[in-house]
């Protein structure tokens, strides 16, 4: 039998729920091995993982031992903002993490509720701390929850620290107690704990609103869903701020639920997600329908435009904004005099063209939302700062504004509205101004494959897979080879005529993905070709 379940068996855990599964595994040697054959890996997302017992899991003792980890790259006497997404347990282990960083003198201003990540990544750079973390898995399924740390700037952490902040938590006993440990009231009373008051949220969601660009006729009407996670008050708070009335909530999906019961998989990417929004998008004779996921730093968008709906892809809803912001800027005259944006690799180039149309410098980087927050860090560090106008990400991830340094939804929903206002009152749907893109750019399919290795043996399979993939004829760029921001485990399919294939292992999932991307003279000769290309590339993954 495993010696370290042995170990965690002969405990009395804080958390009965761990004694009581620990008791219920006893017999189940494969269960066991599972939760006890590793640990839980510190990527660059930090931890996410399955809840439960065991070091494979996610539980106060890891993410205790995560804290210890951070507070150890912290200096003595430093500063951390803390918050929490509606997850099961994120409240109990984010005050689990205050605790510790607390005892090691770090000095935590904490949330008292549900608060989206970009909240998170404001209070960091608003308090001055020095480091920052939020208890959340994202978009999930329920049974995950994570630990997310950020920097200085309030942009996630970087590969070299996330390194040094394993190496530290591999020193570190899961069950490690500090000498003469204080409760977390007692941290409370002796000010190392200090809730955030409520003026930092208001703060936050005016700052987001100065991200609009028109004053219309508000007249559009709106369904929002938070999906059961953190983004009710901000969402809400910043739309009405911006005077919109026509707006419904989705009942079923409104309050802060880590169980979501409506919709197992809260990713508002996947059409499950949005169904109780789309009924509520027809009965109401709604315009727009936004879903933010549990820790609100992704938007997804449908559109309504009379009896059509349509669920528009990440890509999509970013190269609208992108454009709307470009054609506002230059109607407003405060385009920067060297505007700059930011995509990831793997997102559509579209985009591409459209920042040459709009004469935009348009940078890339690695998939993950910290590379294109360190991009604006670089900007900022060279003075120009106010040159960012806008950064996204295929995964429905958006940013307009340089007061955080991670994707917003409450910033993509106010933009959202924005569009659309400005569309309805030019007398044109959000759709009709896709299709112009689409006319003029080209058009452009995009599909994104996610293909799962569980278990214990699915890490050393992927490892196969890209081995034997790096190998491939077909293969046309290695980024492993490339020197500076670019170098990265991803490899790149550029086939015929086809499209190109993006091939990258997940950091924060047990998944490969493969992003897809094929242009045609038409939608139906970009599907043609894209459905094309995902099976070329499906029968390499097989003979992996």
């Amino acid at each position: 039998m495993n010696n370290e379940y042995i170990r965690w068996k002969s405990k009395k855990l804080k958390d009965n729920d761990l004694n009581i599964e620990l008791e219920k595994i006893k017999d189940n040697n494969e269960a066991i091995e599972d939760a006890f054959g590793i640990n839980l890996s510190f990527g660059t997302g930090g931890l996410r993982g399955i809840l439960g017992a065991g070091t494979n899991r996610m539980n106060i003792y890891t993410v205790r031992k995560a804290t210890f980890g951070v507070a150890s790259v912290l200096k003595y006497g430093s500063s951390v903002a803390v918050a929490f997404d509606s997850r099961i347990k994120s409240d109990l282990f984010a005050k689990e993490a205050a605790m510790v960083f607390a005892n090691c003198n770090i000095k935590v201003f904490l949330f008292d509720r549900v608060s989206p990540t970009p909240l998170l990544s404001f209070a960091v750079r608003e308090l001055q701390c020095d480091g920052g973390i939020v208890i959340t898995a994202s978009h999930n399924p329920a049974e995950y929850n994570g630990y997310k740390v950020y920097d200085s700037k309030g942009c996630q952490i970087n590969p070299f620290t996330s390194e040094l902040i394993f190496k530290y938590m591999e020193n570190i006993d899961v069950f490690n107690e500090l000498p003469n440990e204080m409760d977390f009231n007692t941290c409370l009373e002796k000010k190392l704990i200090e809730y955030i008051d409520d003026s930092l949220i208001d703060l936050y969601m005016d700052t987001v609103c100065k991200q609009a660009f028109y004053e219309g006729s508000r007249s559009i009407k709106i369904v929002y869903t938070p999906l059961n996670g953190s983004g009710l008050e901000c969402v809400l708070g910043a739309i009405t701020r911006r005077g919109f009335t026509e707006l419904k909530v989705v009942k079923e999906q409104m309050y802060p639920n880590g169980l979501f019961p409506t919709c197992p998989y809260p990713n508002p990417e996947i059409k499950q997600a949005l169904e109780l929004g789309i009924r509520d998008l027809i009965n109401t004779n709604s315009d727009i329908l936004i879903a933010t996921d549990p820790d609100c730093d992704r938007a997804g968008l449908v559109i309504r435009r009379k009896d059509e709906i349509r669920i528009l892809n990440g890509n999509e809803t970013g190269i609208l904004m992108f454009d709307y912001i470009c054609n506002m800027r230059i109607k407003k005259k405060i385009m920067p005099k060297d505007p700059v944006a930011v995509k990831t690799i793997v997102t559509t180039d579209l985009a591409k063209k459209i920042a040459s149309e709009y004469g935009v410098n348009m940078i890339e980087t690695l998939t993950g939302f910290k590379f294109i927050g360190d991009q604006i860090a670089i900007l900022e560090e060279s003075g120009k700062e106010d040159s960012f106008i806008f950064g996204f990400e295929e995964s429905c991830g958006y940013l307009s504004g340089t007061y955080v340094r991670d994707k917003d939804a409450v910033n993509a929903a106010v933009l959202i509205t924005d569009m659309a206002d400005y569309y309805n009152d030019i007398g044109i749907n959000i759709l009709d101004r896709l299709e112009q893109i689409y006319k003029k750019y080209g058009y452009l399919m995009t599909y994104l494959g996610n293909y799962e290795y569980p278990g214990m043996s699915g890490l050393e399979e992927m490892k196969k897979i890209m081995f034997v993939l790096r190998n491939n004829s077909l293969m046309t760029k290695d980024y492993l080879k490339e020197i500076g921001h670019l170098h990265s485990d991803v490899l790149k399919f550029e086939i015929n005529d086809l499209g190109t294939a993006i091939v990258r292992p997940s950091g924060t999932e047990p998944k490969i993905k493969i992003y897809y991307s094929s242009e045609g003279y038409d939608m139906i000769d970009s599907d043609i070709k894209l459905k094309k290309l995902i099976s070329i590339m499906e029968r390499m993954l097989n003979l992996a």
